[in-house]
Order: structure tokens, then C-alpha cells, then sequence
């Protein structure tokens, strides 16, 4: 069945299933054209996005232990998958089809190292009004900023009436993610190294997943794996890790957010980013690359990590600890 949703109840339904804010884009909407075939594969017949957001728990992704970052992606990732699934039941239950992809990993492992996942949030959400890039690379909601997770449901249903982007960007370019990346991928002029990103903050998924395996396999025993890999390192494996958020950690924008930050801009400094920049960690990159003189230079308690990263994903991935 094809037929029309009112916005206003569809949201209503959306907010009911524990979204924070959701937006409604039509699928043929002008940015989202990278979007149509991968969708389409999914559900042939779809018409129509709807964007959903969850807040994050602010305090955890400031932390300077990982764990406490990770624990938070880990708790969002199925709140926005069962958000996803409600929805998806509801519209069934309306007589149209739905569905909602990963919010995240698992993807289509079979077109990797090109595309694997079905759905880029970021762009969708954009396009549906829940917030606009920031130079971080991350979308940043008008009221709870970068503290964001994001998902996607696919519809065969026509919305009426869509949402509309914002007309007004809330990053604030006061710079500090660039201050606060270790690897020195966000830049103020606006452009951004995804690669290195990319191989520091995933650098148990994929790629370098399987780098590992390599290790492993070329060591000759286990002396020679102990000089590889430390131990805390091969115990990250048992458990993927996301291992920088600090560009979200550290932005102040959204209006939940921004109040802390305009009353005292240097407690900020002193309590959010200086922490991080501070923090003794392995720091992953690939030999020779920008990202390895970035932290040679700017981040002394810092220690380089050599990983091979294999082959890249295109630019563009839809990373970074929104979750995706």
C-alpha cells in the first residue's frame, strides 16, 4: 500500500517511540540523490525518510575513560535501533511498508572496502531539519547539539507536509574540536582529513580489525606479538571501542548546551578539553602521514601507534561517534 502521513501525527508516533526530534525528508530531495540506489536496494518501494535523534549522555562522552564513552554509544545504539523498529511496526500496522536499517555496524560486509551501509544518517537528518554539519564532521542539533545519536526509517508512505533544513547552522566556529583532535583531522579552514580520522577512531573496525589479525599471524610467537601488540591492545579486540568522541566532547553548541560555555569560556577549557588533550593514550596513524606529526607536535603525553589501514572506505563515511 502507498498512501499519505500526516507529519504532525507521524511525529507524534515517532516521540511516542522515544525519539528526541524527528524530521521527514522525501527521498528525492536535492543532497540526497548518493542515497536513492542504496535505499532502493532495501526497499524498492520507498518515498520517504524519517530522521530520528536521541540526546546523549553529555558527561560520559567528556570523560577521559574510554570506557565510559564507549558505554554510552553502546547504550544508543539499540535505543535508536528499537526507536527504529517501533516505528517500522507502527507504519506495518498502518497498512504501509517500513523498514530500519542499521544504525551502525553490522553493513553489507560483501561491498566493502565501497559503500557497505544502506542508509547516511547525517546527510538525512540535514536534509530533515534535525541539525546541520558542523566542521567536526558531526551533525549538530539546534538544542542538544553535538550530543546526538541518529537513525532512519525507510517508508513507502508520501509525508505531508516535509521537513525543511534549518536556515541557520548552530556551530559556533569557535574551534575547539580542532583544538581537541589528536590527530589533527578537522582544520579551521572547514576541510577535513578523513583518513586519518578514520584510522585513530575505528581502529578496531574493518580495516584495522584485520590488520590485527595480520599481526598476529606474521609474529613468530609469542614474544614477538608481546613486542607488536601490548596487552591492553589485545584485549580491546574482545570489544570494539570507538576511540575518540573529543570533537563532540568538547562542542558547545546547541542551547541545552552553550550555557556552561558563555558563562565561564575558560572553566570550559580547564574542565572539558584540557583533560583530553592531556590524556596519555596510544594514538593510531598511519607511518608518515599528517596525522603522526600532528601528534608528535602537539600532544607529547600522547604515544604513536603504526597501523596499516589497508584499504580505505570512500570518503565519506557516514563515522564518527554519533553513532553513524
Amino acid at each position: 500500500m502507498t498512501g499519505v502521513l500526516d507529519a504532525a501525527e507521524l511525529r507524534e508516533m515517532c516521540l511516542a517511540a522515544g525519539a528526541d526530534d524527528v524530521g521527514f525528508v522525501a527521498l528525492t530531495t536535492p543532497g540526497l540523490e548518493g542515497e536513492v540506489d542504496y535505499v532502493r536496494e532495501a526497499l524498492p518501494s520507498t518515498r520517504s525518510l524519517i530522521a530520528v535523534c536521541v540526546r546523549l549522555a553529555r558527561d560520559n562522552f567528556r570523560s577521559r575513560a574510554a570506557s565510559l564513552v564507549n558505554t554510552e554509544i553502546d547504550t544508543a545504539i539499540p535505543v535508536l535501533d528499537r526507536i527504529g523498529h517501533d516505528i517500522s511496526i507502527g507504519l506495518q500496522d498502518r497498512g504501509f511498508r517500513a523498514m530500519y536499517p542499521s544504525v551502525t555496524f553490522p553493513v553489507e560486509a560483501h561491498r566493502l572496502p565501497s559503500r557497505g551501509w544502506t542508509v547516511s544518517h547525517k546527510p538525512v537528518a540535514v536534509a530533515a531539519g534535525l541539525g546541520h554539519m558542523g566542521i567536526h564532521r558531526c551533525v549538530i542539533h539546534p538544542r542538544f547539539g553535538s550530543f546526538i545519536g541518529l537513525g532512519t526509517v525507510l517508508t513507502d508512505a508520501e509525508i505531508t507536509p516535509y521537513s525543511v533544513p534549518l536556515d541557520w547552522n548552530p556551530c559556533l566556529g569557535c574551534n575547539l574540536c580542532v583544538a581537541a583532535c589528536p590527530v589533527g583531522a578537522i582544520h579551521t579552514d572547514g576541510s577535513f582529513d578523513f583518513n586519518s580520522c578514520y584510522t585513530h577512531t575505528y581502529n578496531q573496525f574493518v580495516n584495522n580489525f584485520a590488520d590485527w589479525v595480520e599481526t598476529m599471524a606474521d609474529s613468530t610467537d609469542a614474544a614477538d606479538y608481546g613486542q607488536r601488540m601490548s596487552p591492553g591492545e589485545t584485549t580491546m579486540q574482545s570489544r570494539r571501542q570507538y576511540r575518540s568522541g573529543y570533537c563532540v566532547a568538547v562542542c558547545p553548541a546547541g542551547e541545552d548546551v552553550i550555557g556552561p560555555y558563555l558563562a565561564d569560556r575558560k572553566q570550559h577549557l580547564q574542565l572539558v578539553l584540557r583533560p583530553l588533550q592531556r590524556k596519555r593514550e596510544n594514538v593510531y596513524v598511519s607511518a608518515g602521514s599528517n596525522a603522526e606529526a600532528h601528534v608528535r607536535k602537539r600532544f607529547k603525553d600522547k604515544s604513536v601507534r603504526y597501523v596499516d589501514t589497508g584499504i580505505m572506505p570512500p570518503d565519506g563515511i557516514d563515522a564518527g561517534p554519533e553513532p553513524k
